[in-house]
């Protein structure tokens, strides 16, 4: 029986029976020419935890163990068939399935195919590999509370390892002496025992290469991002690498990655394939076309199973605003928004730095770096590099979404960071240097056609807002008086930024065109912008004007907008502009309010997990005014204020003529009251003279209807009072109205009666809408005492006065034992006050709602 192999020696596999294989210690796979699995022994099955009837036939590879599908692993394995000698001997560390394990790995050819040999060399801990080596790495001591802010102060850009595909090397800057590597550096050495610490770039990487990072190092080309690019042959080294050498903070950073024997091995990008895409985007006419296009096209350079176009808006929320995946993706982000959280500060700089970041597999084994002793502690700064590995708590939150595989390149417009090309994977997913390449270049395509669409969308509408304020201009150079002509001619300030509203504020004299709030609003809006602004300001601009300014909050639905522009050094004239609000729903990947929870190990906070859609209705909010805007609009307040200064010296002459017409105004105002005072009075003596009749009247049906007609006439004497009182003469608070009216109606009711009464305070309302209300008040509590109450001559009514939308709601409800079914078909009674109520009702254009609650209630809206 034979023996388990000493480690290293060859075994003839192909001499062995599957029975046989079965007990060897090592894990055996035998493949034919494309990698697909022919042989797969129970050490290989106990390696993976699959067993052989789940693989057989599938592609070892691409589908089983994806995380070999690189150069370090199938590159060989082509290349040796390629040779037609495969030989291979060479360490790989297994992250999540087997390991975190080391292993050491042997490529063979056989009779009728090929054989893997796998043999565990050292296990690196237990739990998910990420967390276990970067625990291995060195934890940083956290004495920070649990907040979201911890995301945003993690030193990403010092991780202290690469990705396990790449070797890397920091040397000194001026003496090119090695100071930090990598720990899996012995894989492009010649010896694996020599040391590196102290020793010089020269004596590891080839001459030509040295003096090319030499030259770009005095011609200062060599930092900020910019890199030195090679294929290299290294001594005693069969394979070639790709070298990719930049400068950053006193250091020079080699990064080497084996590449594949053959460019085809691993897709690379042809040049002619990125030249048609870069041709088709170009060809694009507006912005979703460009974005739906460029994310088919970087998915089909580079391979991934989705590929988002991922926008900020100006909070740094982000939106996937196009998406390209394989049929079977299970879950699309297409149209989803995401918190400004999911992508902290500190990460988003780091990308305008570094453009782009390619993960082959989340759960990778990092390979920590070293430093030699001389070099002191300090981590090297990687934020350049192109290998880095990425947050602990980005990989968290990838497993979160289900995504292996990633890449990330930043979409840079006029400099500033306007979204990320993003790519997912299911599995570990290898990308090539010349496609990650291409794929940079294809979003700087992209990039520059987002700049040209939307330079040109903004020039054409400058230029007509330019032509409109010429015309304005034209039209104030002729007049004396500004305020009309930018409101009474055939062009306004009305077609100026997309308002349906505006106005002007010229003292008290407030001039409105299209959809405003009213004229006392706009003038109280004017002063709290006078009071509010600092001295050097003259213009204010908002999207949510009612939550900056509840005031208007009543008038949302035309006034959520706002652009306000002061003329004058005195603030006395100001021009406004409205904007509707836009009630909409945001759909969100995830609730954005969900808490940061404390992570464990080397994981500070815990990403969230859940990406379900998560829709959140806003109100209250407008389309928000540009920049551009706002300055167009003080560049015409700057030409409005030479008409101004004409027009001072005649408000000068009329000053006298107005304080004239305000004292006949605050004449009129204090004859209105009167009046009302007046027809209050005679309208309570008319109430009396009813009440005095109702007591000598007999007949039960006549008493109920003179007493009824005296709450009716006292109702009304309730909005007089009101009127009175109030401090304008067209509205009327409503809620103290209804609640003196109730008042006096469970007075007249007689002891047993009573009105719980809850009003709002300074709901005004205006006469007309006052009176139809309280009349309906009066019908409606006088029938609930008459025919509600569950007991005779006991009987409780509650009324609520309140705000509803733009209106108000008047409900009253009795707790007797509600409506029969049909009651409005066949009303107790004559019925002459639901006539009554139904006739306000079509007078103030309100709508009446009944139901049982348990007792009758009924709801008013207006």
């Amino acid at each position: 029986m034979p023996q388990p192999a000493a480690q290293g020696e060859h075994v003839a596999l192909d001499a062995l029976a599957p029975d046989e294989l079965d007990r060897l210690d090592a894990a055996i796979v035998g493949l034919d020419a494309s990698g697909d699995i022919l042989v797969f022994n129970e050490g290989a099955s106990a390696l993976w935890g699959l067993s052989r009837e789940a693989v057989l036939g599938r592609n070892y590879f691409r589908e089983v163990v994806p995380s070999t599908n690189v150069p370090g692993f199938r590159g060989r394995f082509l290349a040796g068939r390629r040779r037609g000698a495969l030989d291979e001997s060479f360490e790989f560390v297994f992250g999540r399935g087997p390991g975190p394990l080391r292993t050491r790995v042997q490529m063979r050819a056989g009779r009728s195919h090929d054989w893997l040999t796998i043999e565990p060399l050292e296990s690196l801990g237990a739990g998910p590999s990420r967390e276990a080596v970067m625990a291995a790495i060195g934890s940083r001591a956290r004495a920070e509370p649990v907040d979201p802010s911890i995301c945003e102060r993690e030193p990403i850009h010092v991780p202290g390892s690469i990705q396990p595909n790449a070797v890397m090397l920091a040397a000194d800057d001026e003496t090119l002496t090695i100071l930090a590597h990598s720990t899996n550096a012995f894989e492009i050495l010649p010896d694996a025992a020599q040391a590196l610490d102290g020793r010089p770039l020269a004596a590891v990487l080839p001459l030509g290469f040295i003096d090319a990072v030499r030259a770009r190092l005095a011609a200062g080309t060599l930092t900020d991002g910019r890199s030195l690019r090679r294929t290299l042959r290294l001594d005693g080294r069969d394979a070639a690498y790709y070298a990719v050498a930049h400068a950053h903070a006193g250091r020079v950073i080699v990064e080497l990655e084996r590449a594949p024997d053959s460019p085809d091995d691993f897709g690379d990008a042809h040049q002619t394939d990125t030249e048609l895409a870069v041709g088709r985007l170009r060809a694009a006419a507006t912005l979703t076309d460009a974005a739906r296009i460029a994310a088919l096209e970087v998915r089909a350079l580079t391979g991934f199973e989705c590929v988002l176009v991922y926008r900020f808006d100006p909070d740094w929320n982000g939106e996937a605003i196009a998406e390209d995946k394989i049929p079977d993706w299970s879950r699309s982000l297409f149209g989803l928004r995401f918190p400004a959280s999911d992508i902290p500060a500190q990460a988003r700089a780091l990308y305008t730095k570094a453009k782009s970041r390619f993960v082959i597999d989340r759960d990778c084994v990092p390979v920590p770096l070293v430093a030699a002793p001389a070099a002191g502690n300090a981590p090297v700064d990687l934020t350049f590099a192109q290998n880095r590995t990425l947050s602990p708590i980005h990989l968290e939150y990838q497993r979160n979404l289900g995504v292996n595989g990633s890449m990330s390149i930043s979409i840079m417009v006029q400099n500033r960071l306007w979204g990320l090309m993003i790519g997912h994977h299911r599995q570990p997913h290898y990308v090539s240097p010349e496609t990650r390449a291409a794929a940079g270049v294809l979003t700087d395509a992209f990039a520059m056609r987002v700049q040209e669409i939307e330079a040109r969308t903004l020039w054409a509408e400058r230029q007509a807002h330019l032509a409109t304020e010429a015309r304005l201009v034209r039209e104030l150079t002729r007049s004396d008086d500004f305020v009309a002509a930018l409101t009474g001619g055939e062009t306004t300030i009305l077609d100026l930024f997309g308002a349906t509203g505006a106005g002007i504020v010229s003292g008290e004299r407030v001039t409105l065109i299209g959809c405003t709030p009213p004229a006392e609003a706009v003038h109280q809006l004017s002063a709290w912008l006078k009071a509010g602004l600092a001295a050097e300001e003259t213009s204010f601009s908002s999207m949510s004007l009612t939550a900056d300014y509840p005031g208007l909050a009543p008038h949302r639905e035309v006034a959520s907008g706002l652009l306000a522009v002061f003329v004058d050094g005195q603030r006395e004239n100001l021009i406004v502009w409205f904007r509707p609000e836009v009630p909409s729903t945001v759909t969100w990947g995830g609730d954005p309010r969900k808490p940061v929870l404390a992570g464990d190990g080397p994981v500070a906070v815990l990403p969230r997990r859940s990406f379900e859609r998560w829709v959140e209705e806003r109100t209250g909010f407008a389309t928000p005014f540009a920049e551009w805007q706002v300055s167009l609009a003080i560049s015409l307040a700057r030409a409005v204020e030479g008409v101004v200064l004409r027009q001072r010296r005649k408000i000068d002459e009329l000053t006298g003529l107005l304080a004239e017409k305000e004292r006949l105004l605050a004449q009129k105002d204090l004859l209105t009251r009167e009046i009302d005072h007046r027809v209050k009075n005679s309208l309570q003596i008319v109430s009396s003279f009813l009440q005095m009749q109702r007591r000598q009247i007999a007949d039960a049906d006549a008493r109920q209807a003179f007493a009824d007609t005296s709450a009716r006439v006292m109702s009304v004497a309730r909005v007089h009072d009101s009127l009175y009182q109030a401090e304008t003469i067209e509205e009327v608070d409503l809620g103290q109205t209804i609640e003196n009216l109730c008042r006096d109606l469970a007075a007249l009711a007689g002891e047993g009666h009573a009105v719980d009464m809850t009003a709002e305070t300074g709901l005004m309302v205006p006469y007309r809408k006052a009176v139809a209300l309280s009349l309906i008040a009066t019908e409606l509590v006088t029938n609930a005492f008459k025919y509600g109450s569950r007991e005779s001559g006991v009987g409780r009514v509650a009324v609520r006065v309140s705000a509803a939308g733009t209106g108000v709601q008047l409900r009253v409800c009795d707790d007797g034992a509600g409506l029969p079914d049909g009651w409005d078909a066949n009303p107790r009674g004559t019925g002459l006050g639901m006539k009554l109520i139904r006739a306000m009702l079509d007078q103030i254009n309100a709508r009446l709602e009944v139901a049982n609650d348990p007792g009758a209630c009924f709801t008013i809206t207006a």
